[in-house]
């Protein structure tokens, strides 16, 4: 039989048995949910949404459980997902935890080419922090980041923008995508 056959019958197997298993593991050893939200980007494990669950309580009874430590909360503002005909798709985000603020792109790239990102995140008084990313060729999904900052002010004065676009002196716009959520109504 063709080894070739069998390695590429393996690989479907494996990917198309991940979702079972997620499903299977069931919540985070700490039982909160940290707000995902749906979509394609959900899907492939990465979205961040603005929305929120109720908080869950601990169980009062009982020996603690061994497990891993708490992760720190972060809360996030989103914008849409969105897609450019040039195959293209990304969401932005404005994330805060810990007393610091930054931006995040969650991105994948069909467009059969290599392309640059810049995100910016744009914050109270004026401040912006400004990254480029280099986003491959390949149809994986990534996420471009901009480092963690101080934060100056609450969440709402502060907003992501990254724009993905052909690097050449041309730099062809294929994509815009902001953390501006759509306001009721808007659509």
């Amino acid at each position: 039989m063709n080894l070739r056959l069998i390695g590429i019958g393996a690989g479907v197997l494996i990917i198309l048995s991940l979702p079972l298993a997620g499903a299977i593991a069931g919540p985070d050893f700490a039982g909160q949910d940290d707000g995902k939200g749906g979509g394609l980007f959900s899907v492939l494990g990465l979205s961040d949404s603005s929305r929120t669950s109720p908080a869950r309580s601990a169980p009062t009874a009982g020996p603690q459980q061994p497990g891993p430590a708490e992760q720190p909360r972060t809360d996030s503002r989103c914008g849409p997902e969105l897609s450019s005909p040039h195959g293209v798709e990304a969401q932005t985000c404005v994330m805060i935890g810990e007393g610091r603020t930054w931006g995040r792109s969650y991105y994948r790239n069909t467009s059969g080419r290599a392309l640059d990102a810049v995100l910016t995140l744009m914050g109270p008084a004026g401040r912006t922090v400004q990254i480029r990313c280099a986003v491959g060729a390949g149809d994986e999904p990534g996420l471009c980041e901009t480092p963690k900052e101080a934060s100056a002010g609450g969440p709402e004065g502060y907003s992501a923008v990254a724009e993905f676009a052909v690097p050449d002196d041309e730099g062809e716009l294929l994509l815009r995508s902001g953390s501006n959520s759509p306001a009721p109504g808007d659509g």
